[in-house]
Parts: structure tokens; C-alpha cells; sequence
């Protein structure tokens, strides 16, 4: 378990997503992206020894979060369910979970992200962000304070991002408001309420292959606004082909990849009610009833589709996510003697709709990506419903052998069957506008195993020393999302003469959930001056689900198979020195080798076996460098990261190359002044020598070749400023 407590986050610059901030300080993880506060959900890349950000538990306040990947279907991303100030710490498992983490998706690992609780005075923080490309972020929160005998107390807050794009046209604004009310009940426990509310509306940046990059520089994106260009290259993707000067630099296909603009707007709605009583004194009760609402639309322009009034080679499609989540967790804690028993229930229901509508675009102009979005004026090419139903029990025994020494088991049985697909396909009757999906199949999937177990065992001896071991097996329910996306078992399958059903059908009948056993064993060392850790790790992954081309090359058709096994051996060490009052140097390394074993996956007609081929995304080396300073009212903050080379393709021909990348942030507390409290000046500067790296990636990887635009050119250097007090 690793802890990133609020004084660490105090060290960035404001409103830094709370992941990427894990990143910079913990060994093991790995994030992306291509903004400088890593709040763009489409190029956020977060990987925890080798799992990405769709196989890990997430949770906040106990509430389940579902995976934090784009076009989330399951949950909420952490910047759009908390304000990043109110957050008080976040701790990550990184081995193999937790057995009472609520989530249907684990692999490995696990993020648990706390909120803030009232104040018990009452008073307020206001604070204000300048900073490059006119970024603009403003917080306020106010504290009720203690109000009656009983203790009630509460706190609202709301916070507001706004930034030009770093490059192109457009900027990301965010909206968020939280609300959290505490009732204490006597001496017996408390009921907790909150509200979460946030409305993101972003201008995307454009995914690159590599050679796009290279060729075309860092600041290639979108062709916005610039819309007679943009008709151009969309008729040189429908009809082959590259521009005038441009032959021999891309090819066709990176054409078709250049589009006008990209956009994507969300609103989410999370509520809760918790309990938390002492029914007994050796008995505890935590009761959590949630409801997770939220709707957006994911628009683009399609320059493979034509517009059928305007005859321009380029429409607007727009999906229109909708996901209403309602759900319930019953946790024990139960002391008797020597033993430590947890038990608990985990209910969700979800539905997720996903209609896709497409507008046209003018002869003079494009259609707003950003709104006018009215289904009367649409035309909906599919629709796709999902309704899934979640049940999670576990029971865990720790047994306290001696002082300081004690021994976990337990286990976790999950149930997760999903019903859906395609309920709506207008792909034939739209031939003018050049559709060209057509993949619609529905069906049920259910994902169960009965015992999940998990074993742990912890010694702490000679008063600074530590030592434990993880063994624990994990399942990861099915994906599912849009019949055109790629990796789920109801998306992206078939051909008009092998129809995507018959393919659904006779894959459910061989399909089997992914499933891992995690081991680790390691040592920790914490004294005044110094503190040290050192983890091994292995993981044999079962069951790895992709999406493939599969069939004869006379009847070529997308498929969702079983592919293989994965092997992953990993290390982790930390340092952590204080040589003097008030410093503390961190240092970090991390190794990782995950290999793919005895995996064949179809190419060009045969097959290629991928065994020993590194995983795609994921560097095998890591380094992290931290120095904090703190004197009298002034603060300094350095850190450095080292990611080595990732392979991009399954049969690693080709490589996101290596990058560092450094942070440098100092404050300083003013004190009082007048009736304000903790007057606080913030400088911090990102990427402070402006390296030109690829930081996120979003996408299925290529079996070989540079040919998929799914990376993500890091933001460059940027300086920010803030201004905070308290009252």
C-alpha cells in the first residue's frame, strides 16, 4: 500500500490531476497525457505495473468508480467525480487489490481517493490560478462549521479550469461543485450526504502516428479552423491520394487521420448517502447507497463520410453517451480476539445507452461540435443499450499471531451479466452518406467466479523493519461500449457476409473473463533520516481478451477472442533520505517485464507468434527523482521522471521513444494579513525544459507498423501562477 497524503499534492500546481500526481511520486505507475494539469480524459494514459486505468479498482469514499478510461461506461473518472482540494489523500495497491474494493474490473491494484470532511469552525479558501495559454482556474469552498448540539456541519465548493489549447484552435473548460454534509448520531457513528456535479466541455487534440510526429512536429493537430484545407484532405482520403507536397512525408491514411475538429462535452452527477454506526463494541456497520448519472456527446468530424445535401466529403458524428448507475454496498468490521473480520455486498445496476447521430456539415462551414446537437435535425446511424447487473461478496480473517505479525485470508465472489448490443442499425438505408460500419449484434454475457481468493501475510520486527508477501486471485468482468469500437466482445465484428451475430454467438460459447494471479513479496525500512522499500512481483495473466482480424483472406472478419497468455516480472525501490530538517530526497526505480506467451494473432492472411514480445504501452524501466524543501514560510518542490522506450505494436518493430520530464514548483505563506489567513503564493513550471515527448496513448495497438494515430504529444513547457487564502 502506498499513500499520497494532501501536503504531497500541496506540492503542484493546482487542480493537477490527483493520477498524475501519483505518477510523479510513486514507483510503479506510469501517466500520460498532452495537457499540463492531465485533465483530458481522451489522452489520459495511466498504467499500474503493467495494468492500465480499465483493470484497476477505483473507489471514492467507498463509493465504486469503475475503470477511468474514455467513454466510461462503468463509473467516473477521479477530476470529474472530486475537486482536486478536496480531496485529503489517495492510497493505491498496487499487488493485487483489496477484497472489499467494490469493482468488477481488477487485475491488479487498486486506487481508494478520500474527500475531505467539514471543517468544524466555520470559515472559507478561495484561490486563483494564472498561467500560459491563458489558463484560468478559480476555487472557492466554505465551511458551515459545527451548527447545533447534534454536530452538523457541511461544506460547499466549486471550482472552474478554463485553458487555450497549447496548440490549434479551442480550449478545455471545466465545471465542478461539491457538496458534503456530515450528522453525527450521538457516540454511535455519523451519516454522511454528498453531491458531485461537473460539467467538462473540451477541443481535443489530435492523435498522431509516430511518423506524423516526426515529419510534421510536435504542434500537428486538428485543421480547424481552417475548413477549405479540411475539405481537401478529406478528399484525398475518400479517393487516395496526398496533397501537393506532401508525397513521400504521409501517406494516404495519415491524410484520412487529419480531421477538422474534435470535441467532447460531459456532465456527471454522482450522489451518496453513507452510514457508519458501531452496532456493537466489537461490531461496526458501513452502508453506502449511490446514484451516478451522465450524459455528454463524444463529436468529431468524420472526413470518410459524405454529407448528402451539401455534398461536402465530411459529416459530424457525435455519439451521445448515457449512463445511469444506482447501487448499494454493506461492509462489516468484526473484532474477536485476536481476529480482524471483514465482510460485505457490493449491487450495481447500469445502463448505458450509446445513440449515434450524424449532422452535416455546409458548404461554408461545419457543423458546431460543441452544440445544436438536436436529434430532429439528426440522422442516427446505430444505437447501442446495455443494461448490467453486479453483485460482489467478500470475507477476510486477520489473524494477529503476535505483535506486530499477522496473517490474512479471505476471498471475493463476483457475479457481473450484461444483456445488450445493438438495438438500432440504419448502416444499408444510409448509403449517401457513405456509412460503412455495419456490426450489430446483442446478446447476454456473464462473467462469475464463485472464489476469488486472497492471501497476506505482515511482519513488523526490530522496531523499523518490515516484511510481507500478496498472493491473490482477481477476475475482470467483460467490456462492452459502441458496436463500431474495437475491443469488447459486442463491437467491431463481422463482415456483411459473415454477420457480427453469428460471430457474438459462437464466441460466447468460448469466451472466458480474464483472470490473474498476482504475487509479491517485499521490505520496507522507516527511520528519522531514512526510509526504504523494495518490492518483487509476478503475475500470470489468463484468458487476455483482444480484438483481431480473423478468417481466410477470401472471408477477412473482426473478431474477439481468447489470444493468449502474459507473463509479468517486476521490481520496485524507493529511498527516501532527510539528511537535514526539513528536506527529504526521494529517489525511485522501477522494472517491468511483461511477455506475451505462445500468443498467435492473424496477420496479412497467416498468423505471427508474439511470445516474448514485450506488452504494448508500458515501459520496462522507470526512474523518479523528488526534492522537497521546506524553510520557515517557504516551500521548493523538484522532481524529475525518466520513462524508457514503450513498444507500440504487439510485435515490437516500433517504439514510443524514451523522454524525461521535470516539474519545479515553489510557494511561500504570507501568514495573516488582516482577516485572511495562510495568504499563500504558488509558482510552478511543467515540463520545465521543455521536452518534446509523447506522453498519453489512446487506442488498439497495431500487430506491426506505424499505422494506428493513437499518441499523444505531451504539453510543453508552462508556467502557472496562484494566489490562496483562508478565512
Amino acid at each position: 500500500m502506498q499513500a499520497v497524503t494532501r501536503k504531497t499534492m500541496d506540492n503542484f500546481v493546482a487542480g493537477t490531476s490527483p493520477i498524475q500526481i501519483l505518477a510523479l511520486t510513486t514507483p510503479g505507475v506510469n501517466f500520460g497525457s498532452d495537457d499540463a494539469f492531465g485533465l483530458d480524459t481522451v489522452a489520459n494514459t495511466l498504467y499500474i505495473r503493467g495494468f492500465n486505468q480499465t483493470q484497476i479498482g477505483v473507489s471514492l469514499d467507498g463509493i465504486p468508480m469503475g475503470g477511468q478510461g474514455f467513454h466510461n461506461w462503468n463509473g467516473l473518472g477521479v477530476d470529474q467525480m472530486e475537486i482536486q482540494e478536496n480531496i485529503s489523500g489517495m492510497t493505491m495497491s498496487q499487488g493485487a487489490g483489496a477484497l472489499d474494493t467494490p469493482s468488477a474490473q481488477t487485475l491488479g491494484g487498486a486506487l481508494t481517493f478520500s474527500s475531505s470532511d467539514p471543517l468544524d469552525k466555520a470559515g472559507g479558501r478561495v484561490s486563483q490560478t494564472f498561467g500560459s495559454y491563458k489558463a484560468f482556474r478559480t476555487f472557492a469552498r466554505a465551511d458551515s462549521g459545527v451548527l447545533n448540539e447534534t454536530g452538523t456541519k457541511f461544506y460547499a465548493s466549486y471550482a472552474r479550469t478554463a485553458q487555450d489549447l497549447w496548440k490549434g484552435y479551442g480550449d478545455q473548460q471545466e465545471h465542478q461543485a461539491n457538496f458534503k454534509l456530515v450528522q453525527p448520531v450521538g457516540d454511535r457513528g455519523k451519516i454522511t450526504a454528498i453531491f458531485d456535479y461537473s460539467d467538462f466541455i473540451q477541443y481535443n487534440y489530435l492523435g498522431l502516428t509516430k511518423n506524423m510526429w516526426e515529419k510534421m512536429g510536435r504542434n500537428a493537430t486538428y485543421l480547424k479552423p481552417n475548413y477549405a484545407l479540411s475539405k481537401q484532405y478529406a478528399g484525398y482520403a475518400q479517393n487516395g491520394g496526398v496533397p501537393p507536397g506532401l508525397e513521400g512525408v504521409l501517406t494516404n491514411d495519415e491524410i484520412g487521420d487529419y480531421a477538422y475538429d474534435g470535441t467532447q462535452s460531459q456532465r456527471n452527477y454522482l450522489s451518496a448517502i453513507t452510514g457508519e454506526f458501531k452496532i456493537f463494541p466489537n461490531v461496526t456497520s458501513k452502508t453506502i447507497a449511490y446514484a451516478h448519472v451522465t450524459n455528454g456527446d463524444y463529436s468529431g468530424s468524420n472526413p470518410f463520410l459524405v454529407s448528402p445535401t451539401s455534398q461536402v466529403p465530411m459529416v459530424n458524428e457525435t455519439g451521445h453517451p448515457d449512463v445511469r448507475r444506482l447501487g448499494f454496498t454493506q461492509n462489516f468490521n468484526i473484532t474477536a480476539g485476536k481476529n480482524d473480520i471483514n465482510t460485505g455486498i457490493w449491487y450495481e445496476n447500469d445502463t448505458f445507452n450509446y445513440p449515434m447521430r450524424m449532422y452535416e456539415d455546409g458548404v461554408n462551414e461545419a457543423h458546431n461540435s460543441k452544440s445544436a446537437f438536436k436529434a430532429s435535425e439528426a440522422t442516427t446511424w446505430y444505437s447501442d443499450s446495455f443494461n448490467t447487473n453486479t453483485f460482489q461478496f467478500y470475507l477476510q480473517d486477520t489473524y494477529h499471531i503476535i505483535r506486530g505479525m499477522t496473517v490474512s485470508a479471505g476471498f471475493k465472489s463476483l457475479l457481473q451479466t450484461t444483456h445488450g448490443g445493438t438495438s438500432y442499425d440504419a448502416t444499408e438505408a444510409l448509403a449517401a452518406w457513405n456509412t460503412y460500419y455495419s456490426h450489430p449484434a446483442s446478446g447476454s454475457l456473464t462473467a462469475a467466479n464463485a472464489f476469488l481468493p486472497h492471501f497476506n501475510f505482515d511482519y513488523h520486527f526490530l522496531h523499523n523493519h518490515e516484511i510481507y508477501f500478496d498472493i491473490a486471485e482477481n477476475m475482470r468482468a467483460y467490456d462492452y461500449g459502441q458496436q463500431s469500437s474495437a475491443g469488447t466482445a459486442w463491437g467491431a465484428l463481422g463482415t456483411s457476409s459473415n454477420t457480427a451475430q453469428s460471430v457474438f454467438n459462437a464466441s460466447k460459447k468460448s469466451l472466458r473473463p480474464e483472470r490473474t494471479w498476482n504475487y509479491i513479496v517485499g521490505y520496507r525500512f522507516n527511520s528519522e533520516y531514512i526510509s526504504a522499500s523494495a518490492d518483487f512481483y509476478h503475475t500470470d495473466y489468463y484468458n487476455r481478451l483482444a480484438a483481431i482480424t480473423s478468417g481466410s483472406t477470401s472471408n477477412v472478419y473482426g473478431a474477439f477472442v481468447n489470444v493468449g497468455r502474459e507473463t509479468m516480472n517486476g521490481a520496485d525501490a524507493m529511498a527516501v533520505v532527510r539528511p537535514i530538517r526539513n528536506m527529504e530526497i526521494t529517489n525511485s526505480f522501477s522494472w517491468n517485464d511483461a511477455e506475451y506467451q505462445d500468443t498467435h494473432l492473424p496477420y496479412d492472411g497467416g498468423s505471427l507468434n508474439i511470445k516474448g514480445k514485450h506488452q504494448v504501452y508500458y515501459p520496462k524501466f522507470m526512474y523518479k527523482a523528488n526534492l522537497a524543501y521546506h524553510w520557515g514560510r517557504a516551500s521548493f518542490n523538484f522532481n524529475a521522471t525518466y520513462t524508457s522506450a514503450r513498444p507500440m505494436t504487439y510485435m515490437n518493430d516500433v517504439h514510443i521513444p524514451a523522454y524525461w520530464t521535470s516539474n519545479l514548483n515553489a510557494s511561500y505563506n504570507f501568514g495573516k494579513v488582516g482577516f485572511a489567513q495562510n495568504i499563500k503564493a504558488d509558482f510552478g513550471i511543467t515540463n520545465l525544459f521543455n521536452r518534446n515527448y509523447i506522453g498519453g496513448v489512446y487506442g488498439a495497438a497495431s500487430v506491426m507498423g506505424d499505422d494506428n494515430a493513437n499518441l499523444y504529444v505531451a504539453a510543453p513547457r508552462e508556467f502557472f501562477g496562484t494566489i490562496s487564502a483562508q478565512f
